[in-house]
């Protein structure tokens, strides 16, 4: 696939650079709970599990909300929803800093959740402007936009010290603000969306554009999103708690260590773009899964004390992942994830190049959903085990699990490829 008509490198890089600013802002208001929610939690005497619902509420809408939004994106353009998606999502914020009760407060984070739909905006519009064989570079930058978590997480606590939690809302609503009437004044309209107002083309119908999901490798790509998405933004909303719990730090500490965990994880994303469009997405998730399962076999070892009878009598010792080792741990861990995020949605307009918003709407839906549940598994698990790295261990599982169904679709491939070769990489 070559570049699209009348498209320049300067468009492609407007197109780009626009819709990863806009994506670090949308990003870095869709975790905000993992700051304010610290302090609401103490405010309000909220439970680990309530704590968790919060956390997670707006990682339901904006994971449920991708599917519509990448139609309407297909549909519209993006340089119409991704605007009308920020003004919603900022009203929504500052909506935030008048409700006192849960109850209300998870309403008020439904709406906020719209920001996480940001992203099959971008991913739809971004992929226009790019050839084939670039897509998979151009997604990955864009994908750094992920690094909004790691922002809020370095600066919401010296914002929410400076000016509480509600003035950091506040905050983050006219930023969100600015954005949108930004981008709508000097984006353009996607190449797809002026050649069919060129051409007078009716929309296309909305059954043809789902009709990719009855795909099963539609399916297959959403449960690997599940967790490379999904667990990403769940640890980030999740490692304050845990630092602040588990290690006993203060909350911007804990917070400038889980931004550690989400900006390298976050930047990692362009160089898995780079790495699929070379060597091919399916290595790259292959690595992922391979490099994940070793550090959450470490980092899900609980702190023990162990009891040994010697030969000359008994002896004690303990083992416990120290606060160092631990901090490097999430590094790598949140870099093998944006290496594999970026593989995934390397995949799509691959694959489906005219379906882009409705088959990356259902991927990102799948694995949004991931942040919502398991910030709440995470919750539930700590209440009832008391185990701080009981987490972890779930995250063993989902991705043990995960890294099997894809080899034996692999090897299933393969032989039906080429039935005389046991496996195709």
């Amino acid at each position: 696939m070559s570049r699209p008509a009348n498209v320049t490198r300067r468009d492609q890089h407007r197109a780009l650079g626009l819709s990863t600013f806009a994506f670090t802002v949308c990003f870095a208001v869709w975790t905000i709970f993992s700051i304010i929610g610290i302090r609401i939690k103490q405010d309000l005497g909220l439970s680990d599990t309530q704590f968790g619902v919060l956390v997670a509420t707006p990682i339901l809408t904006g994971s449920i909300s991708r599917l519509a939004l990448g139609i309407w994106t297909d549909r519209f353009g993006g340089r119409i929803v991704f605007p009308l998606q920020m003004l919603v999502t900022a009203a929504a914020v500052w909506m935030l800093t008048t409700v006192q009760t849960y109850g209300m407060f998870l309403l008020v984070a439904l709406a906020l959740g719209l920001a996480g739909g940001s992203f099959i905006i971008g991913v739809a519009y971004v992929s226009r402007w790019f050839e084939s064989r670039h897509q998979g570079t151009a997604l990955g930058i864009f994908g750094v936009g992920n690094v909004g978590a790691a922002l809020t997480n370095l600066a919401a606590p010296f914002l929410v010290v400076a000016l509480g939690w509600q003035g950091t809302a506040k905050v983050y609503a006219g930023v969100l603000a600015v954005t949108a009437v930004l981008f709508h004044a000097l984006s353009r309209p996607d190449p797809e969306h002026r050649r069919r107002r060129a051409a007078g083309a009716r929309h296309v119908p909305i059954a043809a554009q789902l009709a990719p999901l009855k795909n099963l490798q539609v399916w297959r790509f959403s449960v690997y999103y599940f967790f490379v998405f999904g667990a990403f933004v769940a640890l980030a909303s999740f490692l304050p708690r845990y630092y602040v719990g588990a290690y006993g730090l203060e909350l911007t500490t804990a917070g400038v260590l889980a931004g550690l965990y989400s900006l390298p994880g976050s930047i990692f994303r362009a160089v898995g773009g780079w790495m699929s469009d070379r060597w091919g997405a399916r290595a790259v998730i292959y690595m992922t899964f391979l490099v994940s399962l070793c550090v959450l076999l470490i980092m899900s070892y609980p702190g023990s004390r162990h009891i040994v009878q010697g030969i000359h009598g008994t002896f004690e010792f303990h083992i416990r992942v120290s606060l160092s080792l631990f901090v490097i741990l999430t590094v790598i861990l949140g870099g093998a994830m944006s290496l594999g995020k970026a593989a995934v949605y390397k995949h799509i307009p691959h694959y489906y190049p005219d379906h882009v918003g409705s088959v990356g709407g259902l991927v990102g839906m799948i694995g949004g959903l991931g942040g919502f549940v398991l910030p709440i598994a995470f919750g539930i698990l700590l209440d009832a085990t008391g185990i701080w790295t009981a987490p972890f261990m779930l995250l063993f599982v989902l991705v043990a699990v995960s890294t099997l169904w894809m080899h034996v679709s692999v090897r299933k491939m393969a032989r039906e490829r080429h039935p005389g070769l046991a496996i195709e990489t």
